[in-house]
């Protein structure tokens, strides 16, 4: 099915609507207990529970809308129903608060496998959105490899250390201002690096012939 283009406020809401519920449920249900057949939950458990099904409405209704879904949305989605499942199954919130680590580590580990193969992926899911020479993908890629890397280490580090409350705004507000500001301090590579689109279109992939 071809990608069909909508509304990027639409797109967005989609895709951070999810994060921006989880987080306001969060803040309604936190410190709360509620009982279900004779088994206490607390809000977090609860929360998570709602956002399981919310998080796959929306990669659906995304999908439905846009007739494609990336491979790391759809990684996110299983790890999303998995461990959030878990949590939910054996009332353990811990296994929720590791789903982070495990996304980070699936994307640096792909992204590392075709580094060693001598490959840039991140140039097969985005070079229509970025394009830029192979020589600036391969810097990307790594750069990128080892920054998903360190927000593995990162999340591990707040959800053992700290309260549930503030991984909870690690994860909200923490993760999403580091990947934003990773992209935007590489400025002065997509400067170097960047070409036009119809030079990008000229240019082969590695691996193709010519």
């Amino acid at each position: 099915m071809p990608q069909r283009k909508i509304n990027p406020m639409l797109k967005s809401g989609l895709e951070l609507g999810p994060i921006v519920a989880f987080f306001a449920a969060y803040l309604l249900l936190k410190g709360e207990t509620y009982t279900i057949d004779g088994r206490d939950y607390g809000g977090f458990i609860l929360v998570t529970a709602g956002f399981i099904p919310l998080f796959a409405l929306s990669t659906g209704v995304l999908w439905r809308l846009t007739g494609r879904v990336s491979r790391m949305q759809l990684v996110t989605l299983v790890l999303v129903i998995v461990f959030g499942g878990l949590s939910v199954w054996l009332n353990d919130e811990r296994f929720f608060k590791m789903k982070p680590t495990l996304i980070y580590l699936i994307f640096g580990g792909i992204l590392g496998v075709g580094l060693l193969r001598g490959r840039s992926y991140l140039q097969l899911v985005m070079e229509e959105a970025v394009p830029l020479t192979p020589a600036g993908w391969m810097i990307l890629t790594r750069r990128l490899t080892v920054f998903f890397l360190a927000l593995a280490v990162a999340n591990e580090a707040v959800w053992r250390l700290m309260s549930t409350e503030s991984w909870v705004y690690f994860k909200t507000f923490g993760l999403s201002a580091a990947i934003f500001g990773f992209f935007i301090t590489q400025g002065r590579l997509f400067s170097e690096h960047g070409t036009d689109r119809d030079e990008a279109a000229d240019t082969p992939r590695d691996g193709d012939e010519r």
